[in-house]
């Protein structure tokens, strides 16, 4: 790496855990209003329309899903591919990933958004609909589709704007959106009495002036500048944006798959039971929504250390790659930690939050939110190490491990739980595939860091608790 770069680039040389803090919480902001959108909606309509608005609402969310798939593949993607080039010192070339990233937002939106048009009498059933609720969730979905392209460009965006050291604009996008959307939702569906219709429409509204402020930034790039030629779509560089975002894509769309399974195995099975078809979707859904909002904080963190990892990793600096990724780590488990003792203690208090249901409704709800989930306090490694792989240009092992959690287990357990325990054996399914998967991104996690270029680097983990040890350790490495 070139001492031009060196001196230029504040990820070559800034402390790594005063650059994650800048980083992170802009990102974490960042995700956590992406996932606010929808709770915000699910918070207005289950207090004014009730149970079945819940159930609504939630079966929209695998297209939100899909929405964040495709947003964080080529938003991670370009900004791996962007990263990496850049610490190589590889800055007429590095422009072109950034430039085909922001293209392919687009483009996926748009034919996203054709599919589900098409195709939504046909989806929502698959996804769980019953007779009950199908005609509402079919209007609030057909009016979301149209803001697919929007959405997907403003969650893959913020991953371009902190790849050029601007992660606060990322807030700014996201913020302003939001709070547009809040005051929106009160007016439509109180105010104007446009109830499940009402919500849509603020949703889209948000996202479009979302997008529009992120695109502009864009625009105006601090490390280069974008023109014409970088946005015109060329396999050399839109194929290296998708390999590089495969992971975190696949495991977003994983997620999607297990949405649609399990809100159609809730609903045949809670059939079957004394909660019925829709009480375990609504409550899915819900928990669903609230859990995002912690997944949000760990995707925010991840995103945060990708751009330090991938541009140390491009200039061989493996002692700042492995002293992120120990952070990461360490911030990861704090954020856990606490998550998990909110969502054990206080399940009933989340759910009253969306509106009153009946003793069953609330019975369902806290036994599903409390067992679920009861693995949050350590998922954390496997998220944090599907993304460093791809961090680091190995998307093939970020790839498989995003893929162990969601499909690898998560499915064939589902169909052994379900037709052996019922309704049960669909609410055990997640902790128990959470375990394998757990496992085995532990243990690729371990042989990775067995690699020369890393045990190497021997009292990083050390030099993170004690200053003795950091301040010998950089001296060491000037």
């Amino acid at each position: 790496m070139s001492e031009t770069v060196e001196r230029r680039n504040p990820l070559a040389y800034e402390k790594i855990s005063r650059l994650l803090i800048r980083f992170a919480i802009p990102s974490i902001v960042g995700s956590l209003v992406i996932a606010f959108y929808n709770i915000v909606d699910q918070l207005f309509i289950g207090n004014v329309i009730g149970t079945l608005g819940n159930t609504a609402t939630g079966l929209f969310f695998p297209f939100v899903n899909a929405c964040l798939a495709l947003g964080l593949g080529f938003g991670v993607g370009g900004a791996a591919a962007f990263n990496l080039k850049m610490g190589a010192g590889e800055k007429e070339e590095a422009p072109y990933f950034f430039g085909n990233a922001l293209t392919s937002l687009f483009l996926s939106g748009v034919l996203l958004c054709i599919v589900a048009q098409i195709f939504m009498p046909v989806i929502l059933p698959l996804f769980g609909a019953s007779k009950n609720v199908m005609e509402m969730a079919t209007e609030y979905a057909t009016i979301l589709a149209f803001g697919f392209p929007l959405a997907i460009i403003g969650s893959g965006s913020g991953n371009l704007l902190r790849a050029d050291g601007r992660p606060h604009l990322t807030m700014v996008c996201n913020l302003t959106g939001c709070i547009l959307n809040i005051g929106l939702d009160a007016w439509f569906i109180i105010g104007l009495r446009w109830g499940i219709r009402g919500a849509a429409i603020a949703t889209v509204i948000g996202q479009f002036v979302g997008a529009v402020l992120a695109v502009i930034f864009l625009t105006r790039c601090r490390s280069f500048k974008l023109q014409w030629k970088h946005l015109v779509p060329k396999p050399k560089y839109f194929g290296r944006d998708i390999k590089l975002g495969l992971g975190p894509m696949l495991n977003q769309l994983t997620m999607m798959v297990v949405q649609i399974f399990t809100n159609s195995s809730l609903s045949i099975y809670g059939g079957q039971s004394k909660y019925g078809p829709d009480i375990p979707v609504a409550c899915a859904s819900i928990i669903g929504k609230v859990s995002s909002m912690f997944q949000s904080v760990s995707i925010g963190l991840c995103q945060a250390t990708q751009p330090i990892v991938s541009f140390n990793y491009g200039a061989k600096n493996y002692r700042r790659v492995k002293e992120a990724l120990f952070r990461a780590l360490l911030y990861a488990a704090i954020i856990s930690f606490v998550a998990f003792i909110i969502f054990q203690t206080i399940p009933d208090k989340i759910l009253g939050l969306f509106g009153k249901g009946n003793d069953l409704y609330i019975e369902y709800g806290c036994m599903y939110f409390r067992i679920t989930i009861m693995l949050i306090i350590i998922i954390f490694v496997q998220v944090q190490t599907s993304n460093f792989f791809t961090a680091i240009g190995k998307p093939l092992k970020g790839t498989l491990l995003s893929l162990t959690r969601s499909v690898i287990f998560f499915i064939p357990i589902l169909l052994i739980f379900r037709s052996t325990f019922g309704i049960m054996g669909v609410v055990w399914t997640t902790p128990t595939a959470d375990i394998f998967a757990i496992s085995i991104s532990a243990i690729t996690l371990f042989v990775e860091l067995q690699r020369p270029e890393f045990k190497n680097e021997k009292q990083v983990w050390r030099s993170i608790f004690s200053k003795k040890v950091a301040a010998k350790y950089a001296q060491g490495n000037e």
